[in-house]
């Protein structure tokens, strides 16, 4: 059943309220990945996105509750001298890079020692990151030669951030180069879509013979490389003005290709975008959130037109008509969230339409609950506005 506006906030409202209340660094109820593993929590992306948007809601709202959580649940694992609990440079994990994004504002809010000192940390990772021959951030080291579209959000925005304010930009460049070999690489000039993943090797029997491109586009994927657009170019700023726009050009393309896919009757996007017709294909919401997130904030940074802004906010509104809800408890919950997707590894993840449309569909997973939060954010701000 459709909601007013008024009963999606106040239902919003009440979800964040019942996650926080029903979590802790050790036990946090949106990471259904690690809840179904039973082993014991530790640093990954997923708890970062969650607390991007706690901080977020805090700054929009001054809700001290909101400051109070992330700052605990952050340093339950980063230690006074900057080491971070469960983390390993080694591991050379783009994934792991994302939490650090969160080190920034909570710097800036609390001024203490320990996040400025984690930024470090993490940046040395980026230092010694393996590399594809062209120069981008090979995903994770178990994917040698790999670079995924979900990668560019994990570590780029980290990069520029920390670059612009502590190494005077140097390797801004860089960051702008692995975006435009993405465009080069992985971007199919025809749908103006891209590819979930490239091997440079073309060795993985995912990759294309060819163009080393994984075979479907996956909207969560497109999702994350909207958003690595826009908030990399936020960090960027205009002092490196030609990289700064480009971007922004970037994702005005990006957003004007995607948006022909979009359902007319439901504003949001299919699990494999171009492929509403394929049985087992669905309407998913963290692809769908991430692209209203993505535009809504380009809209508030200037990077969009304004008239994009009510095309987000329909998306937003069609996530919440369609799997905002309670259960028979009365307790709210968030659905058609896709679990995991990936390419290659121990489970054959091949890119066909059948994997994508056999990952688990799951509830309350920040994967999803932690863009449309983030989208919610930025609705709040054009309220005010």
């Amino acid at each position: 059943m459709t909601m007013t506006r008024e009963e999606t906030k106040k239902l919003l409202d009440e979800y964040v309220n019942y996650l926080i209340d029903n979590s802790d660094a050790a036990h946090p109820m949106w990471n259904i990945e690690k809840i179904r593993s039973g082993k014991p929590n530790k640093w990954n992306y997923i708890d970062g996105c969650m607390i991007s948007a706690l901080i977020r809601l805090y700054s929009i709202t001054g809700e001290d509750k909101y400051l109070r959580f992330a700052d605990d649940f952050v340093s339950a694992y980063v230690n006074e001298d900057g080491s971070i609990n469960t983390y390993s440079v080694d591991e050379y994990n783009l994934d792991n890079v994302r939490p650090a994004c969160n080190f920034f504002a909570l710097y800036d809010i609390t001024g203490k020692e320990r996040y400025r000192k984690a930024m470090d940390t993490v940046r040395s990772q980026l230092e010694t990151m393996p590399r594809t021959k062209e120069g981008n951030f090979w995903h994770k080291k178990i994917y040698p030669n790999q670079v995924w579209l979900d990668g560019l959000f994990m570590a780029q925005p980290f990069y520029v951030e920390y670059e612009k304010r502590y190494n005077k930009m140097s390797g801004c460049p860089d960051s702008f180069k692995q975006f435009r070999n993405v465009y080069k690489y992985m971007r199919n000039p025809e749908t103006g879509l891209y590819y979930h993943g490239y091997d440079e090797s073309r060795e993985m029997y995912w990759a294309d013979k060819e163009t080393g491109c994984s075979p479907n586009y996956w909207l969560r994927a497109t999702g994350w490389y909207m958003a690595a657009l826009t908030d990399t170019a936020e960090a960027m700023g205009e002092q490196l003005y030609y990289e700064y726009r480009t971007l922004q050009d970037t994702l005005k393309e990006l957003a004007d290709s995607v948006l022909k896919y979009m359902d007319p009757d439901a504003h949001m996007f299919y699990q494999v975008i171009d492929k509403p017709e394929e049985k087992g294909n669905y309407l998913e919401t963290s692809g769908s959130a991430l692209i209203a997130y993505a535009m809504l904030k380009a809209v508030r940074l200037k990077f969009l037109p304004a008239r994009y802004a009510k095309i987000a906010e329909e998306i937003f509104y069609g996530i919440t008509d369609r799997y905002l809800s309670r259960n028979e408890d009365g307790t709210p919950r968030l659905g058609g969230i896709c679990l995991v997707a990936g390419l290659g590894g121990e489970q054959h993840r091949d890119g066909s339409l059948e994997y994508y449309f056999g990952e688990p569909v799951v509830e309350n997973d920040a994967k999803g609950t932690a863009p449309l939060l983030l989208a919610y954010t930025e609705l709040i701000g054009l309220m005010k506005d």
